[in-house]
């Protein structure tokens, strides 16, 4: 008998960060790990979308059907293979106020179970606080990705620290070939310009117009430089607005003259490609508005990549960005986004020492040691190592499996 875990997600092709996160966390399992271990990805679906997907997909959840939760519960339980569940959580990701459809599954699940909180909020109302609980209390352990959001959890949530384990944003490996002179020409940019990059599914959230709304000072003084920005319209946007935000930066490029010094790429880019984008970057651009972000897989690879980076002070940044990797600035603030740009082009050498800092810095958060540290979580939930000459699987403990029908009035007050 083959031994699995259900991981819980969004999943390629579905393009959305927490899709290409669970990929690869997958992979570098299956690459790193070397154990007899079956994922078997329960699919997240948004209401009338299908995609098609590798063999690794073997349950698809639409997200917004209250009953199917109860029926993915069903059919993991009915599997004795499957040792395990893990989810990926976002609260866009799940139906409900704040996703609290989820807790339909959680509270019939009879396996073990981990969530990650891609997300944690800080001063929650009271039903966030009641829905973040409530998820908490029916899972085994919690992973997050940040010190400061584990001690969110601990004082604004008032979840046991021991529950909670820290497990940072996997990264990639920097491409062997780094020479930013042969990656420019490769990809036909101009081998002695000063270049600048951000990259992600653009949004309004992303606050691209604060780059650009700098980018005029800085090219005053330094005039060789070229602003990359990668990656197309996130695929939720473009169904509610279509391309109104490119189509406002594209404005925004005519209006302060900046059309030879921006350059728009326009689609969901391989990870290679990508890499290596960063690779010839001389600095990344972490423009986002929302101080809640908790973490940020982009900023992530960009340091990977030796790649130093300005950025807006979210927790993710205020927790990794020392002023040997890069420069924190305000939300939404221009002036001071093109002040640390020229500051840091400036110092060429520098910048250099920074690219290196960042390459050490990141070393224990690539893939490998991502995985490691994910495998090590499911030995202690008895996930690994497989016992599969076991008769039956062990249930949860507690009012929250054996209960059943308590636990769905609960759910039910709890989504109100």
């Amino acid at each position: 008998m083959s031994s699995k875990i259900v991981f819980i997600t969004s999943y390629p092709p579905r393009e959305c960060g927490i899709a290409t996160y669970s990929r690869d966390l997958i992979e570098a399992l299956r690459t790193y790990i070397r154990v007899p271990f079956d994922p078997l990805v329960c699919a997240l679906e948004s209401e009338g979308r299908q995609y098609c997907y590798d063999t690794e997909v073997g349950y698809t959840l639409c997200a917004a059907s209250f009953e199917d939760y109860h029926r993915m519960a069903g059919e993991i339980n009915a599997d004795r293979e499957v040792r395990g569940v893990f989810i990926q959580h976002e609260f866009g990701l799940f139906g409900g106020e704040y996703g609290d459809h989820l807790l339909l599954l959680l509270y019939h699940l009879d396996k073990p179970a981990i969530v990650t909180f891609h997300t944690v909020l800080p001063s929650p109302d009271y039903q966030l606080l009641k829905t973040v609980r409530a998820i908490s209390e029916a899972v085994d352990k919690i992973v997050v990705m940040t010190n400061h959001a584990a001690d969110l959890l601990v004082t604004h949530y008032r979840i046991r620290r021991e529950k909670i384990a820290v497990i940072p944003h996997g990264i990639h490996q920097v491409p062997k070939e780094t020479s930013k002179q042969l990656l420019r020409r490769r990809y036909g940019l101009p081998v002695d310009s000063r270049i600048l990059a951000t990259f992600g599914l653009l949004s309004r959230g992303k606050s691209i117009e604060t780059a650009l709304q700098a980018l005029p000072s800085v090219i005053d003084r330094f005039p060789d430089t070229l602003y990359l920005v990668i990656g197309e319209t996130h695929p939720e946007i473009v169904k509610r607005e279509g391309e109104a935000y490119r189509n406002l930066l594209n404005y925004m490029v005519d209006e302060l003259g900046l059309g030879s010094h921006v350059c728009f790429i326009d689609r969901y880019m391989p990870t290679r490609d990508l890499l290596e984008y960063l690779a010839l970057s001389d600095m990344y651009l972490f423009t986002s508005k929302d101080p809640n972000q908790a973490v940020s897989g982009t900023f992530a690879y960009a340091l990977s990549c030796g790649c130093p980076v300005v950025s807006t002070p979210i927790p993710h940044a205020k927790e990794v960005l020392t002023e040997d990797l890069g420069i924190l600035v305000g939300f939404e603030q221009p002036g001071q986004f093109a002040a640390a740009i020229m500051e840091l082009l400036a110092a060429p050498e520098r910048l250099r020492l920074m690219g290196n800092r960042a390459l050490q810095v990141m070393a224990s958060s690539t893939w490998s040691e991502v995985a490691k540290a994910h495998y090590q979580l499911f030995c202690e939930m008895n996930m690994f190592p497989f016992d599969t000459t076991a008769s039956r699987l062990p249930s949860k403990t507690g009012k929250l499996v054996r209960q059943v029908d308590a636990k769905q009035s609960r759910i039910r007050a709890a989504i109100g």
